[in-house]
């Protein structure tokens, strides 16, 4: 996996502009970059390989999480630093689109919470309104992907290692994870800048909110997962996996392989998402 030899690099002034094949191939990783003022901050990552799902000797895994089979990013993309908030989800419904959803904030307020109560279907809305607006194009990430950029190049349970505690991750701590730290009980969800960033840059990866993926739903991996991050649209596509847990579920369903299901159309639960932007004018 490849390591910047040189300090991040905000890319575009926040305000935004749309990057030209001529800076864009100039980035790096960690470099970050907006491309319009109501758009998503965007962090590179690299590209690299990685073993995914997790051990049989992995504390609380579930079945379907394995077998753990190696993945190779070819080319490094760009991945939303945070959750889609209900700001950027605001801006789509202002400008006329994501089918005009409001989403669900379960009486928690708007602003810099993640947007959640998002279907699949309506996150697609706010991809196509987004891609419009700048002239690029925007998507989910893959499942393996999303298992990639959680880990950052690390093997445990969490990305900042082998148990977890509610100074790391919101979640339901009052279940310790092994032999973690007990805390309390998670009363809702977070600001998407809260806690410490992954080594990748990026926010909030372990639990807050759900955040859908590309992939359709199979029970366990198989013969023919893709290996390439690309994402695996064979299996029950009337639901898509759903990855990093929400803040109210118990450590063991926020580690990075924990997976999950999520119906294409439903409107409810804790659910959002995060975008990436593939960078073609890199190599």
């Amino acid at each position: 996996m490849e390591t910047p030899k040189d300090p991040p690099r905000q890319i575009t002034p926040w305000g935004g502009s749309p990057l030209s094949a001529e800076v864009e191939a100039t980035l790096k990783p960690k470099d970050s970059f907006k491309e319009c003022a109501d758009c998503p901050e965007m962090v590179v990552v690299p590209a690299g390989t990685f073993m995914m799902g997790t051990p049989a000797n992995e504390i609380d895994r579930y079945e379907g999480e394995d077998p753990l089979h190696r993945v190779t990013i070819a080319k490094p993309f760009a991945v939303g630093r945070f959750s889609i908030s209900f700001d950027e989800w605001d801006a789509c419904l202002a400008n006329g689109g994501c089918n005009g959803k409001r989403g669900d904030d379960h009486g928690f307020g708007r602003g810099r919470l993640p947007a959640q109560g998002i279907s699949f279907e309506n996150a697609q809305a706010y991809l196509a309104w987004l891609s419009k607006k700048v002239g690029r194009t925007y998507r989910l990430p893959s499942e393996s992907e999303r298992e990639y950029f959680t880990r950052a190049g690390t093997t445990t349970p969490f990305w900042f290692g082998k148990t977890v505690s509610e100074h790391d991750a919101n979640y339901d701590a009052s279940i310790p994870y092994g032999d973690g730290p007990r805390g309390k009980r998670s009363e809702g969800p977070k600001p998407i800048d809260f806690y410490k960033p992954n080594p990748f840059g990026l926010y909030q990866v372990h639990g807050n909110v759900r955040e859908l993926t590309m992939d359709c739903y199979n029970k366990r991996y198989t013969e023919d997962t893709p290996t390439d991050g690309a994402p695996w649209l064979d299996g029950d596509c009337s639901k898509r996996v759903v990855r990093g847990g929400q803040w109210d579920l118990s450590a063991n369903q926020i580690r990075s392989g924990a997976r999950d299901e999520a119906r294409v159309d439903s409107e409810g639960g804790i659910k959002g998402f995060r975008v990436v932007r593939d960078l073609n004018a890199l190599r």
